[in-house]
C-alpha cells in the first residue's frame, strides 16, 4: 500500500504541557496534512477522557479507553500497545515526567521510530549517551523541545553574538520562576525527582550554549527548601546555578517554581548577556502587551509563545502561533521531510541518506541528542553540586560531572 505522506504519531502523556500545547499543535498539523492517525496514551482513562472534552472531534485514540478502563485504573505501560500500532512512518512524542524519558525514547527508537522529547531528554548524561547511540545505531530522529531556541528574542540574540556585535562573552543573568500551583497541582506525583532548574532553568544553559556554542567547564548551585516542605513536598523550591564555559565566561540562572500564584503571568523570565563590544537585555515576560477584564484581572501576556488567533485558512476557526507551537512543528517537519525523501529507496540508502542530513542538522541548530547532552550534564552537575554542599562540579570530555578536586 502506497503511503499517503502523512506521519502516524502518539503522544505520550496527556498532561498540562500535552494540554495547553502538544494536542493542538499535532491537530493542526494533520489540518496541513502532516499528522495522519494519531493515539495518545496517558496514565489513566480520567486523563484521556480531559483530553476527549477538550478537543471534541479531534479524532484520536486514546490508551486506555476511557470505555473500558475506570478512570483512577492507572495503565503506565499502555503506550507500549499504542506504539505498535504506528507503522513505518512513526512518530512517537514523549511528554512525560523528566525521570521517566530515557526509557520511553530508547523504546521508540529500537520501534524504528522517530522520536521528540519534551526538555530535558534525559535527568543523567549516561542515559544521554545511551540515547545518542541508539540513535546514530538506528539512525532515528531524536530532538529535544528546547522551545526558546525557536523564540525570536533569542534567535536575534544568537543571530548578533555570532556576527561578533557583543564581542567576547563575559558574563550573563538568566531569570525563570513558575507559581506554586506547578510543583503542588501539576507536578505534586514527581516534583521531588526534579527541581525548578532542572525542569525549566535548563532552558536558559540550553539557550546560552546556542547563542554562543560555548560549552560548559565547571558548575555550583545552591537550593532553598522551605515553603513546599511546610507542604508535605521534599522538593526544592529554588535552585541558582553558576556556569563557567569554556572561554571563561560564566551565566548566573536563578529558578523558583514558588512564585505567587496571583502573579501577573504565569513564568517570570529574561536574560541578559554582556559581552566585550556590547550587551543583550531582553525581558521574556514583559513584552509590552497586557490585559485587562473583569473575569481575569490584570495579565501579562506573551503573544509569541503559544497563543489562539483567527485563522487566515478558516475564517471562525483558531490558529496556534508562537514559537512553543514552532518547537514542535519544526521537528515535526523534519522528520516528514526525511520519510517524503527516503521513499522508496533501499534500506541502505535511506539510512546513508539519513546519517548525512542528521550530521549537517546537529551541527546547525537543532536540538538532536548531542546538542541536548549540554543541558543533560549542567542539570546532573546542579544536582550533584547540591548534593555535595554547593561543591563546584567539572566535565570530563564526555560531559560526565564530577566533584572539582
Amino acid at each position: 500500500m502506497s503511503w499517503d505522506k502523512r506521519l502516524n504519531v502518539l503522544l505520550i502523556g496527556g498532561g498540562m504541557i500535552s494540554q495547553e500545547v502538544v494536542i493542538p499543535t499535532l491537530l493542526q498539523e494533520r489540518m496541513r496534512g502532516i499528522v495522519g492517525d494519531l493515539h495518545i496514551s496517558a496514565l489513566n482513562s480520567g486523563i484521556i477522557k480531559q483530553c476527549e472534552e477538550l478537543f471534541r472531534g479531534g479524532r484520536f485514540v486514546g490508551y486506555p479507553d476511557p470505555a473500558k478502563y475506570a478512570a483512577d485504573d492507572n495503565q503506565p505501560s499502555m503506550y507500549r500497545e499504542a506504539m505498535g500500532k504506528l507503522g513505518e512512518h512513526g512518530l512517537v512524542v514523549v511528554a512525560t515526567p523528566d525521570h521517566l524519558h530515557t526509557d520511553m525514547a530508547l523504546e521508540a527508537i529500537e520501534a524504528g521510530h522517530d522520536v521528540i522529547v519534551m526538555k530535558p531528554l534525559c535527568l543523567k548524561v549516561e542515559e544521554a549517551h545511551k540515547v545518542i547511540a541508539a540513535a546514530e545505531k538506528r539512525k532515528a530522529y531524536v530532538a529535544t523541545d528546547y522551545h526558546k531556541r525557536m523564540d525570536r528574542a533569542v534567535r536575534l540574540a544568537r543571530y548578533r553574538v555570532r556576527r561578533g556585535d557583543l564581542g567576547e562573552m563575559l558574563h550573563g543573568h538568566a531569570w525563570i520562576e513558575e507559581p506554586k500551583y506547578m510543583p503542588l497541582k501539576f507536578f505534586g506525583l514527581w516534583a521531588e525527582k526534579s527541581s525548578p532548574f532542572e525542569y525549566i532553568g535548563v532552558h536558559y544553559v540550553d539557550a546560552y550554549y546556542f547563542i554562543t556554542g560555548l560549552t560548559p567547564k565547571r558548575v555550583a548551585a545552591w537550593g532553598q527548601k522551605k515553603f513546599l516542605p511546610s507542604k508535605g513536598s521534599d522538593a526544592y523550591d529554588a535552585v541558582q546555578a553558576v556556569i563557567e564555559w569554556n572561554d571563561g565566561s560564566v551565566l548566573w540562572v536563578q529558578t523558583s517554581w514558588v512564585c505567587s500564584e496571583k502573579n501577573s503571568a504565569m513564568t517570570n523570565q529574561g536574560l541578559q548577556i554582556s559581552g566585550t563590544k556590547g550587551e543583550y537585555w531582553a525581558d521574556h515576560k514583559f513584552r509590552n502587551l497586557h490585559i485587562l477584564t473583569d473575569d481575569d484581572g490584570f495579565e501579562q501576556i506573551n503573544p509569541n509563545f503559544f497563543k489562539h488567533y483567527d485563522s487566515w485558512e478558516e475564517d471562525g476557526t483558531v490558529e496556534y502561533v508562537g514559537y512553543g507551537f514552532e518547537s514542535i512543528s519544526r521537528w515535526l517537519r523534519d522528520i516528514h521531510s526525511i520519510h517524503v525523501e527516503t521513499e522508496g529507496m533501499s534500506e541502505k540508502d535511506s539510512l546513508a541518506h539519513r546519517e548525512k542530513v542528521f550530521k549537517e542538522w546537529e551541527d546547525g541548530q537543532r536540538p538532536l541528542p548531542r546538542q541536548a547532552l549540554i543541558g543533560v550534564a549542567v542539570n546532573q552537575a546542579v544536582r550533584l553540586s547540591l548534593d555535595n554542599n554547593n561543591a563546584y562540579v567539572v566535565f570530563d570530555d564526555k560531559m560526565y560531572p564530577k566533584l572539582s578536586e
